[in-house]
This record gives structure tokens, C-alpha cells and sequence, in this order.
């Protein structure tokens, strides 16, 4: 086995589609981890979705050995992280387990948003950086321009910079010799009792929960009882090994190194992400430090269309929220939609990929409320409680005032869409914060916005208004006070709970106008007429009505007296009343939707 020496453990962070996924394929092949048979692109983003979306979601762990020029052979870990803006909680999971990082920069793209924030990110976690210039085959490539930029970044010499196309190949192999180089060995506390940090996990049916570790300190084996420092559960490990990339069962991990641990359990919460391992019977060893808790940003109700599917979708959420430490949810209960759950997400990207993994990978049906933030309400009685979902919002008259988050965003993009974005911005509550023109006729701007105004369609707007050239980051900044109130909606006099939403006063009137006529649209006729009304601040603003569908009860009625035509009539009007007053109106999915796209 290698001394820690030979080992170098690593990730690679960028921008979304600088090429992260093909260079982490060109690293296995070069190295000969992945037969040319199993390779295929993307070879580290198994999920289906992940290869349909084209974007990196779950980190994943694989080592590859390189023979360096010296003759050395020195064991390379790849953790590969997710470069979407709601996955930067991965990120800081995977380099608590690094030592170093390539940074990877499309060449005609140049820096953007992503890359700065996960470069500081990599930065705060004392990681040395090796610059990576991708997609230097391109015709629309500026190597020595956006070099000069990385290398003014990192504050380095533009010599230092590697340049690389992973998709044809070329200097790879400079790539992998610097990874030797540049990156240090693993400190290790060689002494010490055994410690692993866990850094991810998986769930598999035969193996139980599956710990991605980081082994910092000694070694553990797999016939030694061990257990983790937050949970009090002890386990015998029923596998340990390496990732190659595959699960391969060596037996035992060395400080240094990075594998699995097989542990057998069934439940998620006895081994949390973040946690360190430990022998079961070290009742000495400090916790290692973790990384941030996570905070979720938005919250969603989810449903199941069949109310039988209800202990489905809580085994499904346990077994999600095993690998997605980011996912939180609570039990939930709708006048409308009946028992479901209240999630809370890190972003709408990260809640449409939850949807959709649970409605593939679980084969289930549900329906999904508009997605709300949390806000922090103050009442007049003095006390504070903070609201996840407009449902629960006290009564107009408890309330002294309502707080919303507010985020700080940048927005990089070319000059000449300055315009537009500070029309997006304003037109969202945004305000202006400073600007700063940077090289290639670029511009970083800088917002404040209510984050309620950002988690709905923003990022889809900024990337549509800018021809998909700007890029955005964005950092929770703090609560502030606003003039809030409920929007509610009724249909049939009843308050449909999971429609109701917060607004901000000035944007009631035309939001709870715009909303009833897409419900209009969307809810289908009744044998009787269905009145549906948008009320804000105790006043109806807005009324429509679906008329009833007609039965022609006439039919049958040719000629005669016309008291014969009115009798039946009245028997009609009376059956519409009494089915009005039972009336159940069923609300199709796309009504819950319809609430996200009243921005437009």
C-alpha cells in the first residue's frame, strides 16, 4: 500500500458547462480506470437525470492511479462536485475531503459567476488551486486574454496556467502531472485514533446506508465494531472499500485515504452526513469539522395525487434526504390536497430535480404547491414566529410586521445588456448596488432583492433577456421589514389553501387580477356555475366565474305550454343549488403552477 505521501486527493469546481464532467472522463481514461469498452460521456454523472439535464447534482468519489514521470505511482482521488448555483452546499462538502482543486475556465467564456464563488469557497478551505484553461479547440477561444485573467485572479503567473481541451485530449497529461506536483500530500495524523469523515452517502436496499469517508487519521478495518460521534448506534461494517469507480471491497482504509464504509443501517439519521467515524469504543475523539449546516432557501408543500401513496412518499423523502442532506420536510395537512409534506429546498432547481427523482426513481404521482420562502413575523403581542408556508400566516390583525429575506446577487454579463438587467432587477423590487467593469467589455453588477422575487422564474428571465451570456450568484443577506400581506384565492366560497401565496401590497391588486384569469382557464366546468375570487388584506379584489356546462333539459319538451318548459327549469336551478352547496371542485395540477407564472 502507498505511504499518505503517494496520495493527493482532489476536486474540480467551475462554472455549469465549462467542461467539468468531460475532463473528470479524459483523467479516468488517461489513466486507465475506465476500460475504453465501460467508457461513455459524463461517465461520472450516473443519475438520469443528470445526464439528461447535462449538469452535475450528486458529488461522486472515484481513484485513479497515474505513473508519474519520476517512476513514482501515486493513488489520485477525483471527488467531482456540482457547479449549479443550489448545489454549492455539495461543493462544500466535497472539499472538507480535498486537499487541492483544478479550477476549470472555458476559454471563451472566461470567468464567471460560479467559478469566483466556488473558487472562494475552495479558497475558505485552505486548498491549493491549479488553473485549468478548458476548450482551448474552439474557434471562439481567447486563451492568453482569459489566462491573464486567472492568473490576475489567483494572483500566480500566467506560466501556471494549464491550457486543455478535454474534449480532444490535448494536455491532459500535464494535467495529471500537476495534480502530482502541485497538490500537497494528505496531512495525517498517522498517530491518532482512527477518525473518517463522511462526506456523502448513498442508500442501497441489500448494504444499508453507504458513507463516502475521508479517513484522517489511523485505519479501520472491516472486522472492527465502529460507530459515529453524533449517533450512538453501533455497527459492524459489512463492506469497506475504494471507489474505482465502481465499489471495489479492500477490507480496510489508511489515513490518506478516500472509500466507503458499508455500514448496514437502515435509518438515515443514524449517520448524517458531515459526521465523523470513529471505533465503537473511542469515547476520547473530538468531532471533526464538518461543514456548514445547510439552510434551506424555499419551501414547497409536496402531495400525493392518491392519498394511499401517503407512507410511499415519506419512505421516498427519507431515502432522498440520505444523499441530499439539504432536503428538509415536515408533515403537512391541506383542507384542499389533504396529507402531505412541507419541504424546504435550496433553490427551484433543486426542488424540479426532487419532483422529478420521486416521481422516476419512485414511480410516484404528486402534486406540488407554489413554491414560498420562510418569513419572520413579529406580533403585536411582542412574540416572533417565522411562517414557511402562507397557509399558516396569523390573522391581518395580530401581526405588527412581516420580514422577508433579502439576497445580495452579482450579475456578470456582457456591457451590452446592461439595460435589460437593471429593467429585470427594478421590476422585481430589486435595488442597484454598485457596478464594476472588468476586461472583454464585461460588467459585474451588483442587487439587492427580495428573495421571494428571486426563486420563481428569475434566473430563467436573466438568461432569456441576456441570450444566456450573463451569469448570477447569490448570497443570503438578511430580513427586512416590507408591507406584506396574504393573497388568498376561493373557489366556490371555499379558501383554497395551497393557492394562497405573500405579496407585497402594491402588487396585490394585479397579481390576485391576473391569477383569477388563469384559474378561469384552468379549472374545469361544473354542472353549476363556480365563482373564483382573489381576497387580500380582508377585500375581494378579484372575481370570475365558470359557467356551468348545460344540460339541455329541454330536449324532450317539443311544443306545448310554455309552464311546462319553465317547471322543468326550476327543477334544473334547484338541483344546480343543491349540488353547489356540496360541490367538491376538483383543482387540476397545473392551478398550483399557474401561481409561479403571474409574473409574467
Amino acid at each position: 500500500m502507498n505511504s499518505s505521501n503517494n496520495i493527493r486527493n482532489f476536486c474540480i469546481i467551475a462554472h455549469i458547462d465549462h467542461g467539468k464532467s468531460t475532463l473528470a472522463d479524459r483523467l479516468l481514461q488517461l489513466t486507465d480506470t475506465v476500460s475504453e469498452r465501460e467508457m461513455q460521456e459524463q461517465f461520472l454523472d450516473g443519475m438520469e437525470l443528470e445526464r439528461e439535464k447535462g449538469v452535475t447534482i450528486k458529488a461522486s468519489a472515484v481513484r485513479m492511479v497515474h505513473e508519474h514521470v519520476t517512476g513514482m505511482t501515486y493513488e489520485l482521488n477525483l471527488i467531482d462536485t456540482p457547479g449549479h448555483v443550489d448545489f454549492s452546499y455539495e461543493v462544500s462538502r466535497a472539499l472538507a475531503a480535498c486537499e487541492g482543486a483544478l479550477l476549470v475556465v472555458d476559454a471563451s467564456q472566461g470567468i464567471e459567476a460560479q467559478t469566483l464563488a466556488n473558487l472562494y469557497l475552495a479558497l475558505d478551505a485552505d486548498l491549493e488551486i491549479i488553473p485549468v484553461l478548458n476548450k482551448i479547440d474552439l474557434p471562439s477561444a481567447r486563451p492568453d486574454e482569459v489566462s491573464d485573467e486567472l492568473a490576475d485572479l489567483l494572483g500566480g503567473e500566467v506560466g501556471d496556467v494549464l491550457e486543455v481541451s478535454a474534449k480532444t485530449g490535448d494536455g491532459i497529461e500535464a494535467v495529471l502531472n500537476a495534480i502530482v506536483e502541485r497538490l500537497p500530500a494528505p496531512s495525517v495524523e498517522g498517530l491518532g485514533p482512527p477518525r473518517g469523515l463522511v462526506f456523502d452517502s448513498h442508500y442501497d436496499s441489500y448494504k444499508g446506508v453507504v458513507s463516502y469517508v475521508r479517513m484522517v487519521s489511523g485505519r479501520i478495518s472491516a472486522s472492527e465494531k465502529l460507530r459515529m460521534l453524533a449517533g450512538t448506534l453501533r455497527f459492524d461494517p459489512l463492506e469497506i472499500g475504494i471507489f474505482g469507480p465502481e465499489m471495489k471491497p479492500t477490507g480496510e482504509l489508511e489515513a490518506g485515504q478516500v472509500g466507503y464504509v458499508a455500514t448496514g443501517l437502515k435509518s438515515v439519521n443514524d449517520c448524517r452526513v458531515g459526521d465523523t467515524l470513529v471505533l465503537a469504543d473511542d469515547d476520547t475523539s473530538e468531532p471533526l469539522p464538518g461543514y456548514l449546516d445547510v439552510k434551506p432557501m424555499v419551501y414547497a408543500g409536496f402531495y400525493p395525487v392518491d392519498g394511499e401513496a401517503y407512507s410511499l412518499l415519506k419512505s421516498a423523502l427519507e431515502k432522498l434526504q440520505l444523499n441530499d442532506a439539504a432536503l428538509l420536510f415536515q408533515v403537512e395537512a391541506s383542507q384542499a390536497l389533504g396529507f402531505g409534506f412541507r419541504c424546504g429546498f435550496l433553490g427551484l432547481f433543486h426542488m424540479e430535480i426532487i419532483q422529478e427523482r420521486l416521481e422516476r426513481e419512485y414511480e410516484l404521482d404528486i402534486i406540488a404547491t407554489a413554491p414560498s420562502v420562510e418569513y419572520e413575523v413579529e406580533l403585536k403581542n411582542g412574540s416572533m414566529t417565522r411562517v414557511e408556508s402562507p397557509a399558516s400566516l396569523p390573522d391581518a390583525g395580530e401581526i405588527s410586521e412581516i420580514r422577508e429575506p433579502w439576497m445580495n446577487i452579482q450579475v456578470y454579463s456582457p456591457e451590452a445588456y446592461y439595460g435589460t438587467i437593471m429593467d429585470l432587477v427594478t421590476s422585481r423590487r430589486g435595488v442597484a448596488l454598485e457596478q464594476q467593469h472588468s476586461s472583454g467589455g464585461r460588467v459585474v453588477l451588483s442587487f439587492r432583492i427580495p428573495l421571494s422575487e428571486l426563486i420563481v422564474d428569475f434566473y430563467d428571465r436573466l438568461k432569456s433577456r441576456t441570450r444566456g451570456y450573463a451569469s448570477l450568484d447569490y448570497q443570503f443577506d438578511g430580513y427586512q421589514a416590507d408591507d406584506l400581506l396574504r393573497l388568498e384565492i376561493l373557489v366556490n366560497s371555499q379558501p383554497v389553501d395551497a393557492l394562497a401565496t405573500i405579496v407585497h401590497r402594491d402588487t396585490a391588486y394585479h397579481k390576485g387580477q391576473k391569477l383569477i384569469s388563469k384559474l378561469k382557464e384552468l379549472i374545469p366546468r361544473q354542472l353549476f356555475p363556480v365563482a373564483i375570487q382573489a381576497s387580500a388584506g380582508g377585500k375581494v379584489i378579484s372575481r370570475a366565474n365558470v359557467k356551468a356546462l348545460r344540460k339541455d333539459v329541454l330536449a324532450k319538451c317539443y311544443g306545448g305550454d310554455i309552464t311546462r318548459k319553465k317547471k322543468l327549469l326550476e327543477r334544473q336551478k334547484k338541483g344546480r343549488k343543491r349540488l353547489k352547496m356540496v360541490g367538491n371542485v376538483e383543482i387540476p395540477q397545473q392551478a398550483f403552477m399557474a401561481v409561479l407564472k403571474i409574473g409574467e
